[in-house]
This record gives structure tokens, C-alpha cells and sequence, in this order.
């Protein structure tokens, strides 16, 4: 649905926050939080207060104002989400983590359609570009209703800019920063007549990264064009390129370990344990989106959508029984995916709204695996192939008697070529005991479905026994996910409250897992749940300032098959953020923004094991952004990221070093870097 132009701020401490650049604006400025308009959380226009979901809105104000570095960075440490990567490399991928679920539990959608790899599951919310989005929603909560496999944890859509009516906007920039990393982008759009209008937006950007082999070459485009004529018609066809390659360094090897190389070729130093792997991605999508309102009670929405994606990974190792060479492979694998959503919105009287819609999605995947000698010589090829479907009938109505009561149910009937068919019922509540009170209850059952790469990965052999192959049997990951929220503002909606609580399981949640001769096969063997509380609140504007504060508590278990239960590797109990903005009269604003994460397992000896034989360490961090305006046109920005340069790791992994010694070794987050960056704007 075509989303409400607004600039207000959104919930909880969205970093940036928003604000003027004069502050003799700040009075004209009327927060509106708790009558935020979202979209996401039912696909109809809604008051934030009046939809029983937590939500996260970030609107293009607040992405200007943040020193986030990308979508991950934006969101990571709002109420009950986690931004990952693996060291914070130039390519690493950005995985949105919500409450404490997998990367895989977050559906993420671009102008509607999913930007999830149907390979992993998981969206990369590195390769988004900044300049290119309007507005995010994020709906924490059970999302399998209306978006179907993989909304678990919660959605995040994103919408791209549109063209305003009021004029023509442009904008073009250059950056640089003290990773040797180069920016430059491109905007602009217009109306061309009183219906028809383009936004159009292009960027590059390269780094060399602070690692060896942690270099990135990224560029995209992209192009909405807009038929407006209002309630009668709105039509948008979007679409985008994406093409980036990346070194892949893997974690840093332990002190003291020394360059090595095979034949005159580097394999790893002291920074990276691999400096040869690499990987080519290119992505595009389009997307047609139509929205009708022809009578007062009916509404029309008609989706249709195609994805092209292709991966390329590079892999050479050092093995003893290879000869002092570099054997090694390369994996490709192609996805294409369409899909087409009808939507009919019913107002059958005054207080009740039916939504029913369908949704059919077809999958084409295709895996090629080459085995290269250690010349790196291609010596074998295998290749699997596989044609997925998936149809989703759903409807979903809300009925509210009076001011004080609204309520809603939904179900979801869905059929899919591998595994046969699911049906995903949710339910929920908002009672308004006042005009500004919001106390919300949601429930919903979930799932995932097998990704192509668990359920057809071609068989592999190692040798010795060992090797790999998918699994057709799978069955879909299952669950609910509960939870409840009470959110209050004050003094003229300048001061905002919200106090939540979550919990939500996961049955036969799909693990890679080796036999005793080390082969491995994907097996819905790991059971997960959680609980927690998200707590935060928004102060301001006031004297030039905005506060904000965020806490979320999570307790994540898993227990693998046979095992104990025990606290989710990589998950942390604690997570803190805040963010404080303040503005001057003549031009100048500055954002600051501190995390904290706490301590997290990296690695458990056996599933039996309840105490984890390795933990990354908790850590602070503190990023600084500051912009000001000079004449009309133009814009220096000055973005310092982990101001205090603390050490931090990501992730785990064993290293293996030339004479087959084993050593946990740990991805290293960045250190202090900082960017600037010259904007022109008409």
C-alpha cells in the first residue's frame, strides 16, 4: 500500500531522530507517535497505536541525520533488534536479527518484494543504498499471515523515494574516509506532469576495508516512475540493480601467526586467514505495484514482482595432502523468482475492515559447484537444478465496537510444491483506555520453509567417507510468537514510553549436520525459543534536543537434538542504545549514538554442554555525526564511527594453519573511521 507522506519521528529512538536544522522550527514541529500512519503490520492504513504489533518507523529525515553506516547499522540496537556481521568488513554480510531469531526469521522487502536470498533464507541489508529510501517499517511479531514463509521474528519494508509534487529534488555527493573508501552518489526526481513522475538514484562505493581481503566494489541503481491520480489510480514500477565483489578474509588468525604462502601465492598473514577467497554478487529486481480505492468501501491492490540473483564464491585452501598446492572451487548459484499478490480491502460498516488477498510464488534455482585442483584447475563439475511453488490464500478482518476496543484475526492457508500445505492462524487486541494509552496483545503460529540449498544441494564427496548433500525430506520450521506492549506519550506527544514483552519457539529448525564420518546432511533437529522485555523511550524536542533511550532483554535457548538447553550461540542477553541530537540556529546539527552488547556464546565443545567453551566479550560503542548546512545548496557532513576505538568481535571460527593446527579465531569488528562528505542540493 502506497504509504502516507510524513516527516514525523519515528518510535523509540530511532538513531538520528529527525530534527530541524533551525531551531526556531522546533515549535512548529508536532510530534505525532502515537498517530503514526503504517502500513506493514495489516497492508492497510493504520494509526500506529491502533495495530497490535510493536513497530519501528524510520522515515528519510532520520537516515540523513544518523551516522549509520547501512540499513543493519540504522536499526541495530532499536527495541529487539541485533545487526550481525561477520567483522564489519567492506563485504561482510548485514543480517537483521530480530529478538533474538536467526537472520532467517526477519522478512525483509524492498517496495514489497523480498530482498531474502531464496538460497540462505537471509536478507544482506548491507547492499541497500541509503539514498534510496523513504521510509522503513519494522513490525516485530509473527508476520506469516500476510507475508508468508520466513516473517517470524518480524518484517521490515522499506520504500524507496518517490517524486514530490511540489517540485524538483536533486542531489549529488562524494565521500571519503580514512579506510581508503570512496563514495559517490546520485539523485533525482521530479513530476513530468501533474500524473507522472520518476525518482532515480545511482551509487559507488569501494573500499579497501581495515583487514587484507576485505576490499569491496559496489555499484547500483535504481528507478521508480509514479502514476498518480490519487484514490482512482496509483500505479509504481520499480526496479533496481545491484553488482558488487568483495574479498572474503575470514576471521583473523591468533597472534603470532605468520605469513604463509604456497608457491609464491599469499594464503594468510596475521590480519586474514584467507586472502584468495572472493565472491561476485548481482542482483535485480522490479516490482509493479497498482492501488485502486473506486468506492469508499472497497480498496484494490495488485502486486506483481520478478528477482534475478546471482552469487559467485571463490574458494582456495592449504592442505597437507595436496602437495603444497592450492586446491580449491567455485560455487554459482542462480535464483529467479516471481511472484504476483492480489489484495481486496472491505468496508463492510463503520468500525469493521475484512482484508483478503492471494499470493502465488514461483522459484527457479540452479547450483553449479566446480572442484579446482591445486593448480586451481577445474577438475570436476556437478550441478543441481529445482522448480519451487508456493500459494498463500490468507484473510484477515478487524472489528472495533468502540474507541476503546479494537480487535483482530487472521488466517493463512499455505501450499507448497516440496512440502505440502500449512495453515497459520494469528490473533490480536489494542485497548485505549485513553487517548494516548496503547495496551496491545498479538499471537501467531509462523514458519520457514526448506531453502533450495538445504533441500537439492548436489552430492559432494570429500573422500574418506565425507561430503555433503541436501535433504528432500525436510519439513518446515514451526512455531508461535507472542507478545504484549503497553506504549503511552505525554506532553504533547513529546514524550513517548513503551514497555513490551515477547516470546516465541521454534520447532525443527533446520541444521547442517555432520555424521560420524564428518558428512553432512541438513536434519529439522534443533528446537529454539526466547522471552524478553523491550523498554525505551523518546524525549523531545525540546531546548534543541532530542533523548532517546533503548533496553531490550532477551533470553534466547536452543537445544540441538539429544542436547541440553542452553543460552543461543551468539545471542545476547542485554542490549542498550541511545541516541541524543542536538541543533544550533545557524545550520548545525550533531548526533551521537552509544551501544552496548553484551557477552554472547561463540562456541559450545558439545550439544551436551550447557556452559559454552568460548564467549565473545561484551563491548561499548560510540558513533558521532554532525551536518551543516551552508547556503541553500550545500552540505558537509563529518561521521566518526566507533569514536573510541573499541575492540570487539563478531563471530567465531577455527583457523587451520599450514600444519593442520586448529585455533578458535574471531572475526574483528572495525575501529575508529571517519568519513566526510560534500552534498549539493536543489
Amino acid at each position: 500500500m502506497r504509504k502516507l507522506k510524513t516527516m514525523s519521528i519515528g518510535i523509540l529512538c530511532l538513531a538520528g531522530l529527525g530534527q530541524p536544522l533551525f531551531a526556531e522550527e522546533v515549535d512548529q514541529k508536532t510530534p505525532v507517535m502515537m498517530n503514526e500512519v503504517v502500513v506493514t503490520a495489516t497492508k492497510t492504513e493504520e494509526q500506529r497505536k491502533d495495530v497490535p504489533h510493536s513497530v519501528i518507523v524510520v522515515d528519510d529525515v532520520v537516515i540523513d541525520e544518523s551516522p549509520a553506516t547501512s540499513l543493519g547499522d540504522l536499526l541495530g540496537g532499536e527495541l529487539g533488534v541485533d545487526w550481525r556481521t561477520r567483522g564489519n568488513y567492506g563485504g561482510a554480510a548485514q543480517e537483521i536479527h530480530i529478538r533474538g531469531m536467526s537472520g532467517d526469521g526477519s522478512q525483509v522487502l524492498v517496495n514489497g518484494v523480498t530482498l531474502n536470498s531464496p538460497s540462505l533464507g537471509v536478507a544482506d541489508a548491507g547492499r541497500i543504498p541509503p539514498n534510496a529510501i523513504d521510509r522503513i517499517e519494522v513490525v516485530k511479531g509473527s508476520g506469516s499471515v500476510l507475508y508468508g514463509s520466513g516473517a517470524m521474528g518480524g518484517t521490515v519494508n522499506i520504500t524507496t523515494k518517490n517524486p514530490q509534487h511540489d517540485g524538483a529534488a536533486a542531489e549529488i555527493s562524494a565521500g571519503i574516509d580514512t579506510e581508503t573508501s570512496y563514495q559517490i552518489s546520485a539523485e533525482q526526481g521530479m513530476y513530468l506532469s501533474d500524473t507522472l513522475g520518476y525518482y532515480i538514484t545511482a551509487n559507488h562505493f569501494e573500499t579497501e576495508g581495515f583487514r587484507d581481503n576485505s576490499d569491496l566494489d559496489q555499484n547500483d541503481a535504481s528507478i521508480k516512475l509514479v502514476f498518480d491520480r490519487g484514490k482512482d489510480l496509483w500505479v509504481s514500477l520499480y526496479a533496481d540493480v545491484i553488482d558488487r565483489e568483495n574479498g572474503r578474509p575470514g576471521p583473523q588468525p591468533p597472534a603470532g601467526a605468520a605469513a604463509f604462502s604456497v608457491n609464491g601465492t599469499p594464503l594468510y598473514n596475521n590480519e586474514s586467514a584467507n586472502l584468495l577467497n572472493k565472491t561476485e554478487e548481482q542482483d535485480k529486481h522490479i516490482v509493479l505495484n497498482l492501488e485502486s480505492r473506486p468506492l469508499t468501501w472497497l480498496g484494490l491492490h495488485l502486486q506483481t514482482d520478478y528477482a534475478h540473483l546471482t552469487s559467485e564464491n571463490y574458494n582456495r585452501y592449504y592442505s597437507a595432502f595436496t602437495s603444497g598446492n592450492l586446491p580449491g572451487s567455485t560455487t554459482e548459484i542462480i535464483n529467479e523468482v516471481s511472484g504476483v499478490e492480489g489484495n481486496l480491502e472491505l468496508t463492510p460498516f463503520s468500525g469493521a475492515t475484512l482484508l483478503a488477498g492471494a499470493q502465488h510464488k514461483n522459484y527457479n534455482w540452479e547450483n553449479t559447484s566446480v572442484t579446482l585442483d591445486g593448480l586451481g584447475v577445474e577438475s570436476s563439475r556437478l550441478k543441481g537444478e529445482a522448480d519451487l511453488h508456493s500459494t498463500g490464500i490468507f484473510a484477515e478482518g478487524q472489528y472495533r465496537p468502540n474507541r476503546y476496543v479494537k480487535a483482530i484475526v487472521g488466517v493463512r492457508h499455505e501450499d507448497h510444491s516440496e512440502f505440502g500445505s500449512e495453515v497459520l492462524p494469528r490473533y490480536g487486541i489494542v485497548i485505549s483506555p485513553l487517548k494516548n494509552t496503547a495496551i496491545k496483545a498479538n499471537t501467531g503460529r509462523h514458519f520457514k520453509a526448506p531453502t533450495p540449498n538445504d533441500l537439492f544441494w548436489p552430492f559432494e564427496d570429500w573422500g574418506f567417507g565425507s561430503g555433503a548433500q541436501g535433504n528432500p525430506d525436510l519439513e518446515p520450521e514451526i512455531g508461535w510468537h507472542t507478545d504484549t506492549a503497553i506504549e503511552q506519550s505525554f506532553a504533547k506527544d513529546k514524550v513517548f514510553f513503551s514497555l513490551g514483552y515477547f516470546q516465541w519457539d521454534i520447532d525443527g529448525k533446520i541444521e547442517w549436520a555432520p555424521d560420524d564420518s564428518f558428512f553432512y546432511r541438513p536434519e529439522n533437529l534443533s528446537n529454539y525459543e526466547a522471552s524478553g522485555w523491550e523498554v525505551g523511550t523518546q524525549i523531545g524536542p525540546f531546548a534543541n534536543m532530542t533523548l532517546s533511550l533503548n533496553y531490550t532483554l532477551t533470553d534466547a535457548e536452543e537445544q540441538k537434538s539429544g542436547g541440553v538447553k542452553r543460552q543461543a550461540q551468539y545471542t545476547a542477553d542485554n542490549f542498550f542504545k541511545a541516541g541524543l541530537t542536538y541543533w544550533f540556529d545557524f545550520g548545525l546539527d550533531v548526533t551521537t549514538i552509544i551501544r552496548y552488547t553484551d557477552e554472547r556464546p561463540a562456541l559450545y565443545t558439545n550439544d551436551t554442554d550447557s556452559v559454552p567453551s568460548a564467549v565473545l566479550d561484551d563491548y561499548w560503542t560510540v558513533d558521532l555525526k554532525t551536518n551543516q548546512q551552508f547556503s541553500d545548496h550545500w552540505k558537509l557532513s563529518l561521521q566518526v564511527n566507533n569514536l573510541l576505538d573499541e575492540e570487539y568481535d563478531t563471530y567465531a571460527e577455527n583457523f587451520s594453519d599450514q600444519f593442520g593446527n586448529l585455533t578458535l579465531s574471531k572475526y574483528p569488528g572495525a575501529g575508529r573511521s571517519l568519513f566526510v562528505q560534500l552534498a549539493y542540493q536543489y
